[in-house]
């Protein structure tokens, strides 16, 4: 980063949107009162708006209009601060222009994308420009993909400090209790559409290692499936397809090669969802399958997604507050190391995992970026959070409330 004074330390885009105004008010609590942060948007009306209903230290704060379509405002916004979280999706619709307005400016930032063809083409435009810069360019900073991508690096911290060797096979069952918002719908629509107008694309993002740095240095170890039939686990647990995992397993993977396959060169890792045990899970992972494949189905069909779309959540929507103080979320990720020794990483939070939860998140990640930045690992470009924020991250958020433990299974 520029070693040049900037206004900002921290700026929230998007913060008149759904997840960008829950992300401002846990700013306003949480963040320590000598940060300096500012909301950014393309409308000021509605940036006050969102200042006037934030906690007392967050009504002050300036604010900073800037629109993804106009690269001046960006750029503009960009050389302002010394970190940008955005929360302005689809990414692949509007996020590109700021990731590269960051990464021009030497500006370390933070989003919440959980599109592979997106980041992959970040990656592709930006990484070596942000890396020339010193930006860390940190994707996926929410419930996509922070627990799943923190699990795997202390799974592998602490099978290297017991000599057990490198991680062989991993897998996540996630359970929660949430709801979706518009965005996160208009997001998977968009990704439909991409792929529907370049049949191409589909290769790129059904390929399991599609965000590796060096694709071809990759090792021939097949992979878990992202989806397959109702299974059970060792302790009698059904499961159904996660629809995170396309994407989560991916993040992980990339975090594993950006450190040199030091997770392990054999790492096969997997996710899927919990529905519980007995015939009532069984059940419950059979209606999940079911339901997840014909819903995709639908969206693929343009008169089909035209008809969900009058029932699924408006873009900018989202769950009530009563509901997202209700969700929760709970990951179980067991492993087995080179040497056959077991161990299972627990990742567990409340609040709903896609935006109470993932405000914790993001935010601290954003305020990592900007205070942390001695203790972070040394790296630039295009990162994941493993890769960019690590064991720091990991005590933010543990002190936020989160449970990230490690134990032998």
């Amino acid at each position: 980063m520029s070693d040049a004074p900037r206004e900002h330390d921290l700026v929230v885009y998007g913060a008149t949107g759904f997840v960008g105004a829950l992300l401002a008010a846990y700013l306003a609590e949480h963040a320590p009162p000598q940060v300096r942060i500012a909301l950014a948007g393309r409308s000021r009306a509605k940036l006050e708006r969102v200042r006037d209903g934030l906690p007392p230290a967050g009504r002050a704060w300036p604010l900073v209009t800037a629109d993804s379509t106009d690269a001046g405002s960006l750029a503009a916004l960009a050389a302002s601060t010394r970190v940008l979280a955005t929360t302005v999706g689809p990414y692949a619709r509007y996020g590109l222009p700021v990731v590269e307005a960051c990464a021009r400016a030497g500006t370390h930032y933070a989003d919440l994308t959980g599109e592979v063809l997106f980041v992959r083409e970040a990656i592709d435009r930006f990484d070596a420009m942000a890396r020339e810069t010193g930006a860390r360019i940190v994707h996926s900073c929410g419930y996509d993909s922070i627990p799943s991508d923190l699990a795997a690096l202390l799974l592998h911290e602490r099978a290297m400090a017991d000599g057990a060797g490198g991680l062989r096979d991993v897998r996540l069952v996630a359970t929660a209790r949430g709801g979706f918002s518009g965005g996160t719908i208009d997001s998977l629509r968009g990704q439909i559409e991409q792929v529907q107008r370049n049949p191409a694309l589909r290769r790129t993002a059904a390929d399991p290692y599609a965000l590796s740095p060096d694709r071809a240095a990759e090792p021939s170890t097949p992979q878990p499936p992202d989806a397959g039939p109702p299974a059970r686990t060792a302790d009698g647990t059904w499961t159904g397809p996660f629809v995170m995992a396309p994407y989560n397993t991916r993040i992980v993977r990339r975090s594993n090669a950006l450190q040199d396959w030091s997770y392990g060169r054999s790492l096969r890792y997997g996710e899927a969802m919990g529905c519980g045990r007995g015939p009532v899970g069984a059940v419950a992972a059979a209606g999940l399958t079911a339901g997840l494949v014909g819903f995709l189905a639908a969206m693929s069909v343009p008169p089909a997604r035209a008809l969900l779309d009058r029932v699924l959540p408006a873009p900018g929507t989202g769950p009530s507050a009563q509901s997202r103080a209700k969700g929760w979320f709970h990951m179980a990720v067991d492993a087995t190391t080179g040497d056959g020794r077991r161990y299972r990483a627990t990742v567990a939070g409340t609040g709903d995992p896609g935006y109470a939860a993932t405000a914790v998140m993001l935010g601290e990640s954003a305020l990592a970026l900007a205070l942390d930045g001695d203790r972070l690992p040394v790296r630039a470009g295009s990162l994941t959070p493993a890769t960019a924020l690590g064991g720091v991250l990991v005590e933010r958020l543990r002190a936020a409330g989160h449970i990230y433990e490690v134990a032998p299974a």
